[in-house]
This record gives C-alpha cells, sequence and structure tokens, in this order.
C-alpha cells in the first residue's frame, strides 16, 4: 500500500551522518522517528521500533565518505585557480567538511553551485534508496524525478587575482597556520625550519600524491557535523 512521505524529514534524515543518531522510516504513515542517544525519550523510542520492526525501516544516510567524494568531484569543476587550490586544501584531513564551508561563504555564486549539486546527488540518493527497498509512495517529492546526475565537467583554469603563484602559496600557509591549536605549533614551526634549511625538494610532489585523506570508520561517522550538511529543501 503507498505512503504519503514526509519528504522534509526524510531529507533530512538523510544527509545527517551522526553515530549518536539514527532514524526509522514509518512504513504505515510515512513520518519518520529518530532516536538520539542521550535524549530522555531514546530508551521508550528503542523499544517502539524493536516492537515492530516490520513496520519501521532505518534510514542508511548518505556516508560521510560519499559526500567527501562529492566534494572532490565538485572541486573539479571550479575554475577560479585560486579558489580551486583553496578548496584542495580545505578537503585535506580531518575537519574537511567545516573548511570547505567556510572558504565558499565568501563565494556565493559558487556556493549556490554547490548546493545545488549537492542537492541534486542527495535526491538521487534517497530516489535511489526507495527504488531500492520496493516503498511505494503517493505523493511526489518536491524536488520530481532526478536522473543520474552527471559527473561536473573539469573546467580550465582561470586567474582573477594579481597575487604571484608564490604569495598565493605563503598566504594559504598563513590561513592553515591560523586554525593550528597553539599548543601544536612548535612541531609545525620546527618542521616549517626543516624545509628552510632543506631548501628545494620533492617533497610537494610527494605531498600531493597524500592530498586525499583515508577516513577510517570513525572519521567518516565524526567528520560531518550538523552545520556542514547544508540547507534543507530549498532553504539557504
Amino acid at each position: 500500500m503507498p505512503i504519503t512521505v514526509n519528504w522534509s524529514d526524510l531529507e533530512i534524515a538523510f544527509e545527517r551522518n551522526s553515530p549518536d543518531q539514527e532514524s526509522f522510516l514509518d512504513l504505515e504513515n510515512g513520518d519518520l522517528l529518530s532516536i538520539v542517544e542521550g535524549e530522555p525519550d531514546a530508551a521508550a523510542r528503542r523499544a517502539r521500533v524493536s516492537g515492530s520492526p516490520e513496520r519501521y525501516l532505518r534510514v542508511d544516510p548518505a556516508s560521510s565518505r560519499e559526500q567527501y567524494r562529492w566534494m572532490e568531484r565538485f572541486v573539479t569543476s571550479v575554475a577560479d585557480e585560486a579558489l580551486h587550490e583553496r578548496l584542495l586544501i580545505s578537503i585535506d584531513g580531518k575537519g574537511a567538511f567545516r573548511r570547505f564551508k567556510d572558504v565558499l561563504l565568501a563565494f556565493p555564486a559558487e556556493r549556490e553551485r554547490w548546493f545545488a549539486y549537492r542537492s541534486e546527488l542527495l535526491h538521487f540518493h534517497i530516489q535511489t534508496w526507495l527504488d531500492h527497498m520496493k516503498i511505494d509512495v503517493a505523493n511526489v517529492p518536491p524536488w520530481g524525478h532526478v536522473a543520474q546526475p552527471e559527473e561536473p565537467a573539469e573546467l580550465p583554469r582561470t586567474t582573477t587575482t594579481s597575487e604571484a603563484p608564490g604569495e598565493i602559496l605563503r598566504r594559504q600557509a598563513r590561513e592553515l597556520l591560523d586554525e593550528i591549536p597553539a599548543a601544536e605549533l612548535p612541531p609545525a614551526l620546527a618542521f616549517l625550519e626543516f624545509l628552510r634549511d632543506r631548501g628545494p625538494s620533492s617533497l610537494l610532489g610527494s605531498s600531493l600524491a597524500r592530498r586525499r585523506p583515508s577516513l577510517d570508520d570513525d572519521a567518516a561517522d565524526t567528520a560531518f557535523d550538523d552545520d556542514d550538511v547544508g540547507p534543507a529543501v530549498g532553504v539557504r
């Protein structure tokens, strides 16, 4: 029997990947039941789900690994050379989602393009999940049917700054140093002194090869927070 899905709540359930929260789709009325560890009613809600396993279907959010790949694909389509480099640096290591979002705050057009691209991917993920679970829905989602999104085209890089390449790198290094906790600055400074004394080397090439972080299961769950998920349907 078709169910009337609460699309707004379902979208939120899919985009929030947290180890402390689970969401379940009610196959009788289309509502979402969320269980947040530590909240007073968490035990009662869990008992409700376990008591009717045929009624509640666990929602499988888009994993942090998958959403990280979305960011990687988007970065390849950024034409501005300086912004492209800043985004590449921002997605390197733990905290990538927040740094990526912070960089885009200063570029509203690219930020809107990212939200549109990400929404398309998320909606396709939801649609694929519903089809896989053979869930018959009575109401059409507000975003309509979504075709499989195409890979963003890798555009030729353009330069919109008068800064020399070396100055861009020095500014990016200063921005990274500003984000490092004071307690961790001594080893960072020691490493910079090592590079200064060593002079030109092949270190840059090897560091670029290691740019993409290797997220283990714990990091994949914790690297993504609520502020990083972007807006819900139609909200900025």
